[in-house]
């Protein structure tokens, strides 16, 4: 009798050793599922913010207009011809074609050297008006933007990019106040521009010195030359609506065929902003179709091992079954453990991830700054933790309905 309860004493042991390894694997199956899915989420959201980050502060209603040479002969005149923009296009722009918000024009000098002192830095020179910043948004560090009056007054002033203030000012702290010499020219720094924008209009906002437009004109004798025109269509007008529209107002002042694109270059940001919410859209339907079949695929083992389970423990319930525990007792019982080991795993991979998207944060992090959040929503955690606790409710089902079907006769036959 002794060696009997030893023997039946090392099977019970043996049984919950099996079922706590076959829990174990099942649980990580439901942890790695669930880890996947945040991970995928959390991931696929900062890395969008990344590739915003290339469009930072660029209005997504907007187009830049610049000139080429002639591709088509038109009105007895050659193709090839060699022509430019001038302010009369802005004027042209701002009356004929109303559904425009903002018509900013643009003048440029590459690689011109900038100097404070001993220190000496390479710059793009921008001729602006104050209305720039409705097209490309700047983001100011330091004092301010340039305004009417610096514009009307033709001072001379100017804001500098990142790059270009911390080349000039390795010590930092506030420029503004200081001068800087451009071509022998001397301006009195009024802002620090730190855009982190990868959108190159005529050279970086970081390798940037903005000055106003007039002074520009007057310094590099541009006279009323304009090497490009920003414009931002205004509220429910789609750029590529009024793209025509625009080419033709330019082309019949210059005698340039309507349709030749080339002459009349157009960049339409409203279809690069399309292109990316397409690309995403696709990325994040792939990794919600990996997230949940991982974790349904997690879901179906735990269906497998509490089938195992009562396999295995039907003396246990045909007994409770004899003494007067009904179906609905056997149901909630198998259908609880199936939830809880759901649960607990999910909650695990959850915290798990969260954590891997911190320290992603963390790397992503310059100058204080952070450049993407790699994290969900509390509604995306919610969500997982309803769906986690539906598969949970859906894998017990099967083993619940099984234990339900033990008859007490069968069980003592088994033992």
């Amino acid at each position: 009798m002794l060696l009997f309860d030893i023997d039946r004493h090392r099977e019970i042991l043996d049984t919950i050793t099996r079922n706590k390894s076959r829990s174990l694997l099942t649980g990580f199956g439901v942890f790695w599922g669930i880890f996947m899915l945040v991970a995928l989420l959390g991931g696929g959201n900062g890395l969008r913010e990344l590739l915003a980050r290339n469009f930072d502060g660029f209005a997504t209603n907007s187009a830049m207009i610049w000139a080429q040479s002639t591709t088509k002969p038109y009105n007895g005149l050659r193709k090839g011809r060699w022509w430019s923009m001038n302010h009369n296009d802005v004027i042209r722009l701002k009356q004929q074609v109303p559904e425009l918000e903002e018509v900013q024009p643009l003048i440029s000098e590459w690689g011109r050297i900038v100097t404070v002192g001993d220190n000496k830095s390479t710059a793009t020179v921008k001729g602006l008006l104050a209305g720039y910043q409705y097209v490309e948004q700047p983001r100011i560090f330091y004092g301010r933007y340039l305004n009417e009056m610096d514009i009307n007054q033709n001072r001379k002033v100017c804001v500098i990019g990142k790059k270009i203030y911390k080349e000039l000012f390795p010590g930092g702290g506030d420029p503004c106040g200081k001068r800087i010499c451009i071509d022998k020219i001397y301006y009195s720094v009024v802002g620090v521009d730190y855009s982190s924008g990868n959108i190159n209009i005529n050279g970086s906002a970081d390798e940037s010195v903005s000055i106003p437009l007039s002074m520009m004109q007057q310094a590099y004798n541009k006279g009323d030359t304009v090497h490009l025109i920003a414009v931002t269509a205004k509220r429910g007008v789609a750029m590529s609506d009024i793209t025509d529209k625009m080419r033709t107002v330019i082309a019949s002042a210059h005698h340039i065929d309507p349709t030749d694109e080339k002459a009349i270059s157009i960049f339409n940001s409203e279809v690069m902003f399309g292109m990316l919410d397409n690309l995403f859209s696709g990325v994040n339907f792939l990794i919600m179709l990996v997230g949940i079949g991982t974790l349904l695929a997690g879901a179906i083992g735990v269906s497998n091992i509490m089938m195992v389970t009562v396999k295995e423990r039907t003396t246990e319930i045909g007994i409770r079954r004899a003494i007067g525990a009904t179906p609905s007792n056997i149901l909630s019982q198998i259908i609880t453990e199936s939830i809880l080991l759901t649960i607990v795993a999910g909650m695990m991979g959850i915290l798990f991830a969260v954590f891997v998207l911190e320290m992603l944060e963390l790397a992503n992090t310059t100058d204080g700054i952070l450049t993407a959040r790699f994290q969900i929503s509390i509604w995306a955690a919610i969500a997982a933790l309803i769906l986690l606790s539906i598969l949970g409710v859906l894998a017990g089902l099967a083993p619940a309905l099984r234990a339900m079907s033990i008859k007490p006769v069968d069980a003592m036959r088994d033992e």
